[in-house]
């Protein structure tokens, strides 16, 4: 029995191991594809500047070498801005969006107070990321450093900590991304289903701000809001996560 194409797509300045608890609980009924984003640690090289509309185009060649015209898509931040953009352009069977980046208005403050937070938390990255390893010893330190994408950071293990403040500071494309002019714009009449899953607790993208701007510019898509989990939620449950797209793809029919 063939299995339908979902392609998982992570945030900025992480990689495709920011999936790597949900992949266990969809690889019985999907096919994935789980990439790294150009730009970013173990991705593609970018050349020039780093912009959503480029990586969105490296993705869709992705699917062309893959020989998919279609796929099912679940993206977290960055991810699900991809995820949008490629329904955008018919790609796309289904789109969950996880707290989806892109829904502001570029240079104010429901775009800058999120992306002056991950300048600053990758500029402390840059700077202290060789103390890290010792660090990351503490559950509690743990926490606390994932405290802006995760309620429950100590759910991670040392070595999955460690491994994503070493996507954060190898991510060359992270400090273009995070300065672009670019944003969603408005989708009036869905190509494919779109959930907008917002994480309840998210301290970069607030449901309260920028889930209300996905609201007004994607009308027809389902909105949902997932409980107590934080801006990157495969951190804090993935079986959330696993059931959240799920019930996006078979809104598909």
């Amino acid at each position: 029995m063939n299995k339908d194409p979902l392609l998982l797509l992570h945030g900025v300045t992480m990689s495709a191991a920011a999936w790597d608890e949900v992949v266990p609980l969809l690889a019985d009924e999907f096919e994935l594809l789980v990439p790294t984003a150009a730009g970013h640690r173990g991705g593609p090289r970018i050349e020039g500047t780093a912009t959503i509309e480029h990586l969105t185009d490296v993705t869709e060649q992705l699917l062309d070498e893959r020989g998919l015209s279609t796929v099912h898509i679940a993206g977290n931040s960055l991810g699900g801005w991809i995820g949008i953009e490629l329904a955008r352009r018919g790609r796309a069977r289904s789109v969950c969006a996880l707290s989806p980046a892109g829904f502001w208005t570029p240079g104010t403050p429901d775009e800058t107070t999120a992306t002056t937070k991950l300048r600053r938390t990758k500029r402390l990255a840059d700077a202290g990321h060789r103390i890290t390893p010792v660090l990351l010893r503490s559950a509690a330190i743990r926490k606390l450093i994932m405290n802006d994408v995760a309620v429950h950071g100590d759910r991670l293990t040392r070595t999955q900590a460690l491994g994503a403040v070493h996507d954060l500071v190898d991510c060359p494309a992270a400090y273009d991304i995070l300065s672009t002019d670019e944003s969603v714009a408005p989708l009036p009449t869905l190509p494919c289903p779109i959930t907008l899953a917002w994480s309840e607790k998210d301290r970069i993208f607030p449901p309260s701000v920028n889930g209300a701007i996905a609201r007004e510019r994607i009308p027809d898509a389902r909105y949902t809001e997932l409980p107590g989990v934080g801006h990157v939620p495969m951190i804090d449950d993935p079986a959330l996560c696993a059931a959240t797209i799920r019930a996006t793809v078979r809104t598909s029919g």
